[in-house]
């Protein structure tokens, strides 16, 4: 069970617990959780609900950005891939997030160097990708949202530079 003050991964958001609640609803004890990325909203979440993860290690966050180099863009049809960008943002997998993230990024890079607009079903996907994931490794490595983002964008250039 965790205490108050942890930080908890629910669905795919970094939570932290703000209280527990014993008894709170059908004789269930209940977690009162607070997503660190909109304060002002309160989750009331069953201690024993299974979309409940352990948030990463320091060591987890590190291999994961290591590993994030090596990730290969969604190679799928048009029409599939709007399925493909909801089927691995449900796998909680930072992994799978940076997949879109790299995949819609590439995929707007080549738009505006066409002369088109960015598309925003890549725009929408890109930016909740990125929101799961560098809020999720900067709780495991001490770091807000915008320092995690520079700290991995800066390693992944430093590796490229390295090839």
């Amino acid at each position: 069970m965790y205490k108050i003050n942890d930080y908890i991964l629910y669905k795919r958001e970094v939570c932290q617990v703000r209280d527990i609640k014993e008894k709170y609803f059908q004789d269930r004890d209940y977690y009162v959780l607070t997503p660190v990325n909109d304060e002002s909203l309160t989750l009331k979440v069953p201690v024993d609900a299974k979309d409940i993860q352990n948030i990463l290690t320091k060591e987890q966050a590190l291999d994961i950005i290591k590993a994030i180099k090596d990730v290969k863009c969604i190679k799928t049809d048009e029409k599939s891939l709007e399925n493909v960008y909801k089927e691995l943002l449900s796998t909680q997998n930072p992994l799978d997030l940076a997949k879109i993230i790299k995949t819609t990024y590439i995929r707007n890079q080549n738009r505006l160097n066409c002369g088109k607009k960015i598309a925003e079903k890549d725009n929408n996907y890109f930016n909740l990708s990125e929101k799961y994931l560098y809020t999720t490794l900067g709780i495991a490595l001490d770091m807000s949202y915008d320092e995690c983002k520079k700290y991995v964008i800066d390693f992944i250039t430093e590796q490229e530079k390295g090839e």
